[in-house]
């Protein structure tokens, strides 16, 4: 019997070509006769356009093609009820580099010259930086239809909290201050678009984790024919959210190209990358939480402020996320959440890695560390106290299927030798622990059509070869091989007869995209049903050959034969010759739709965090503290994740290694600052994150519960332990100098000046007693 395939370690699909430089992404596309775009951008962060004038750079040698605000009346965004931007600002210009007007000529040179010809004149308004600012009673509205400047505010209760925190033993309340960040993927900002003007066809090769969502966009704004526009997504260099909704270089690209009527190339600099941003938003939380003497929650209550930048993207998601996610981890019987999504005069927040989950369940573990420490029970025992028992729904409508914290829990405590070593550690030196859990999908797509959540076709030809036909967006996290997987599991051929074809929009089926990491569980269940189908036809055509009944086929290792029969088997071969005889080149096809009961409760907003199935992680973090410097070092992180089944272990260890690291990005260094709306970070020298030279030890462990609805019981794997480092981090620090942090990057700077101020009221307590 042959090992199976799913289940066994398997390089990525795609990985030649990115080792050895083959892969072509977006920006190496351009060829001789491309234009140059460029983007011309406001120098202040909110005022009003009096003056935008062209002609000097329309007349300058080179120069193709200018377009501006008035070139696109229509707005655009991820969420339909909350498109408020324009490719290019029309009248209002809401934040420092803000796109205004754009060129494409001949070269580079050409294009930056006709950028500094154009007259842009600007009366300035006053401008609100934070959250803070722009909640004033007196702040410069930034939308005239969304008094106070919030986008949306959310208020949801369930359960009794007055009683909840009436009956607790302790009742402790915080207030967490999480910096803005922003994804710092590798490869730059890019979009190639050609315009046939005597077909009047667009076609956009762009870098994007969601081209039906830009082919929606594009149609939208250049008001076109959805079939007159092709959308293809070549090797992405990361994601991680910053393109999971259309940007307004890809719409300006095209406006470029159709004036132009040919090829244009947009390269953005790494600052213009930074300004499209789309990070996690600088977030306050006050949490509040009861306990009873013996660690169980009685109830919650989280008030969530957001700054969300100038325009709306997926903040009205955000927010209700923050909320929802507060449940499906622990047993909550009572929580009441109030939210706050915020417009600043700075760059627009969007969609980051563990969606709208991070910061909240940052401020809830560190809350729960600090009250274990207060009842003198163990942090790990607090956990335990509230596991909850699968199957079952949350109170706000959650389901959860599969569940294997508890078994997290046990990993992690075991393998870092917590019983033993924690408090027992070198002065500086402290262990900390945290939990967190993640959606494997989105249980209903941002544009609802009514089609299925996911869908591949699969194809089978003279050569005997299967090419599986995909829309859904490989952006580094192993989705096409997880895919390849399928098809050579259920059809029993080797992974080397299977081709993986994705994203362009002439070719493949429609996908909804990569994001909430969606794509092993939607996309994996429809590539099983499409393997299945085809399946099917190759045993009908082998029982055939050998004249017995489909049920008496087995098949095996690229070997077909009849059920305890020593002798009459058929290779792949001949049995794929002999299906395409019967009707010719084989295309089937294989779907997914979310169960209605997983899309989440009645009430409003109840179907964000809604989900097929979560995962859920615990880690340890080892940090040591200089206590004279306020340097941080981590020294060793245990993670476990619950993601159901490992379909390819080696990915899977792979996107924990990767969420553990950008969880200790957000932890210790990376953040945006602006001053006066002027990014001051905005470069990979000045943005800091962790380097190789920074990464600790990372012992992966990998728990599988296998979820009934998950393709072969599988989960997500790659944003469940994100949430979970920064809190270990902070927990571990409190356990190593005693310091409580209430913010988020810990920054040498703020740790040691937290430190002085700790150490200070220290000795005055210690004076008074």
């Amino acid at each position: 019997m042959n090992a199976p395939i799913a289940g066994s370690r398997q390089p990525l699909i795609d990985g030649i070509e990115k080792v050895t430089g083959r892969a072509k992404f977006t920006a190496d596309l351009e060829t001789g006769d491309c234009l140059v775009g460029r983007i011309l951008r406001s120098p202040v962060s909110h005022g009003r356009i009096t003056r935008l004038d062209t002609s000097r750079a329309a007349a300058l040698d080179g120069v193709v093609a200018i377009v501006t605000g008035e070139d696109c009346a229509l707005t655009y965004g991820v969420i339909p009820i909350a498109m408020n931007e324009y490719p290019m600002a029309r009248d209002i210009v809401r934040y420092r580099g803000e796109p205004v007007a754009a060129v494409a000529a001949i070269d580079a040179q050409t294009a930056e010259r006709a950028l500094e010809l154009i007259e842009l004149e600007i009366t300035p308004l006053p401008a609100c930086y934070t959250a803070q600012e722009a909640r004033a009673p007196d702040a410069a509205q930034l939308h005239d239809n969304k008094p106070g400047n919030l986008e949306r505010e959310v208020h949801h209760s369930f359960g009794e909290v007055a009683a909840g925190f009436a009956d607790a033993a302790l009742v402790r309340e915080d207030i967490f201050e999480c910096a803005e960040i922003n994804h710092a993927q590798m490869e730059p900002h890019a979009a190639l678009a050609e315009y046939d003007p005597e077909r009047a066809r667009l076609t956009l090769h762009s870098v994007s984790q969601v081209p039906f969502y830009v082919h929606l966009m594009l149609a939208r704004c250049l008001e076109m024919d959805s079939a007159q526009i092709r959308v293809v997504k070549p090797f992405v260099g990361g994601g991680f959210g910053a393109r999971t909704e259309t940007l307004n270089f890809e719409i300006i690209a095209a406006l470029l190209a159709r004036r132009a009527g040919g090829r244009v190339m947009m390269r953005l600099s790494r600052e213009e990358s930074f300004l499209t941003h789309r990070g996690r938003p600088d977030t306050r939380v006050r949490l509040k939480i009861g306990l009873t003497d013996t660690g169980q929650i009685t109830a919650v209550e989280c008030e969530v402020v957001m700054a969300g930048g100038a325009y709306a993207g997926y903040g009205l998601v955000t927010i209700l996320y923050a909320g929802a996610l507060l449940q499906g981890i622990y047993r909550v019987p009572a929580v009441k959440y109030d939210g706050y999504r915020v417009y600043t005069n700075t760059p627009p927040c969007g969609a980051m890695r563990g969606h709208g989950t991070v910061d909240v369940r940052h401020a809830f573990e560190c809350l729960l560390d600090r009250m274990a420490r207060d009842l003198g029970l163990d942090p790990f025992a607090v956990r335990r106290a509230n596991l909850l028992a699968a199957p079952m729904f949350t109170d706000n409508g959650l389901m959860i299927n599969s569940y294997g914290l508890g078994e997290c829990l046990d990993k992690v405590q075991t393998a870092s030798g917590w019983d033993r070593r924690r408090g027992n550690l070198p002065p500086g030196r402290g262990l900390g622990m945290a939990c967190s859990h993640y959606v494997s999908g989105a249980a209903k797509p941002v544009h609802w059509t009514g089609e299925p959540h996911a869908v591949v076709s699969m194809k089978l030809d003279f050569d005997g070869s299967v090419t599986v036909l995909t829309g859904a967006s490989d952006i580094g996290q192993g989705s096409s091989t997880i895919v390849a997987i399928a098809a050579a599991e259920i059809l029993c051929i080797d992974m080397a007869r299977v081709r993986v074809v994705t994203n362009d929009s002439v070719i493949t089926p429609k996908d909804n995209g990569s994001y909430s990491s969606r794509v092993t569980f939607m996309v994996g269940n429809a590539a099983i049903e499409a393997a299945r189908a085809l399946r099917e036809k190759l045993v009908n055509a082998a029982a055939k050959k050998l004249e017995v009944a489909p049920e008496d086929i087995e098949v095996e290792g690229e070997t077909f034969f009849i059920r305890d029969a020593s002798q009459s088997e058929l290779s792949f071969q001949e049995v794929a010759i002999a299906a395409l005889a019967e009707e010719g080149t084989i295309t089937v096809k294989g779907t997914f739709t979310t169960p209605i009961k997983a899309q989440g409760g009645k009430h409003r907003g109840g179907a964000v965090g809604s989900t097929m199935g979560f995962s859920y992680a615990a880690q340890v973090a080892e940090v040591e503290v200089d206590a004279d410097t306020g340097q941080i070092r981590v020294h060793k992180v245990w993670v476990a994740l619950d993601c159901g089944f490992a379909i390819n272990p080696l990915a899977v260890e792979g996107q924990i290694e990767g969420s553990v690291w950008m969880g200790m990005g957000q932890g210790l260094c990376e953040e945006t600052r602006y001053v006066e709306g002027l990014p001051a970070h905005a470069n990979f020298l000045d943005y800091r994150f962790p380097t190789i030279a920074d990464s600790p030890e990372i012992d992966v462990q990998i728990v599988e519960t296998i979820d009934p609805l998950g393709p072969f019981g599988a989960k997500e794997a790659g944003e469940g332990a994100l949430s979970g480092f920064p809190p270990a981090l902070v927990n571990a620090v409190a356990d190593a100098v005693g310091l409580d942090a209430g913010f988020l990057p810990l920054t040498p700077d703020r740790v040691l000046a937290a430190l002085i101020k700790y150490r200070k009221a220290a000795r005055k307590k210690e004076a008074m007693a």
